[in-house]
């Protein structure tokens, strides 16, 4: 194993050694390669989201799925490179769709490099009553399981995504440190993904 990454300058050699803690479960390890990363996956990806709560959200979302497929990661390549690309990847997935959702509705019309004048057909997106009886239902299903979740972990994804707070004004109105308030929150929502995964809810 020494052999095989000798290519590895001595960080990502200490990278290895924590991810093979993490492959066997140890939280703590992968605890101290999420605060190894964070700050420079954060700014990567405020650079390409321009927007820090998103950028915020994104960081959070990259190491649960760096955290979920900590088992097929590969020595081949050095950690960083590994969850760089899980990062990029999760922000150019999450600027497509937004790109999608925010089409205007005014540009009906486009114009082709041929001259031609082509008419985009813009979709209503009123939803109807059955519509709306889905999304009760499925806030319903989040709301009981946040409900299940401990008392630390539920008042942290009620101050985040039900009041809307910023991490730092939940940092300032629990009284705690910002950074374990993006370490619990990220464990938070992880716990709440597995529960309403158990019940075919994807959140």
């Amino acid at each position: 194993m020494e052999d095989l990454n000798s290519k590895f300058s001595s960080r990502a050699q200490e990278d290895l050694d924590l991810v093979a803690k993490a492959q066997k479960g140890d939280q703590v390890a992968f605890g101290k390669l999420m605060e190894r990363y964070r700050e420079s996956i954060f700014f990567m990806v405020l650079k390409m989201v321009h927007n820090r709560d998103d950028a915020e959200d994104l960081t959070l979302e990259a190491f649960g799925k760096a955290f979920n497929s900590i088992g097929n990661y590969s020595a081949d390549f050095a950690f960083s490179t590994w969850l760089f690309k899980i990062a990029t990847n999760n922000c150019i997935d999450f600027i497509r769709k937004k790109r999608l959702q925010t089409t205007s509705l005014e540009q009906t019309t486009r114009q082709k490099d041929d001259g031609e004048v082509v008419t985009i057909t813009v979709k209503d997106h009123n939803p109807d009553p059955e519509e709306n009886m889905m999304k009760e239902q499925r806030a319903a299903k989040i709301r009981a399981a946040i409900e299940q979740l401990s008392p630390k972990y539920r008042s942290l994804i009620e101050l985040r995504y039900l009041d809307e707070l910023s991490y730092e004004e939940i940092a300032e109105k629990l009284d705690i440190p910002l950074g374990t308030v993006k370490a619990q929150l990220f464990r938070a929502k992880d716990m709440l993904y597995n529960i309403l995964k158990v019940t075919k809810e994807k959140y």
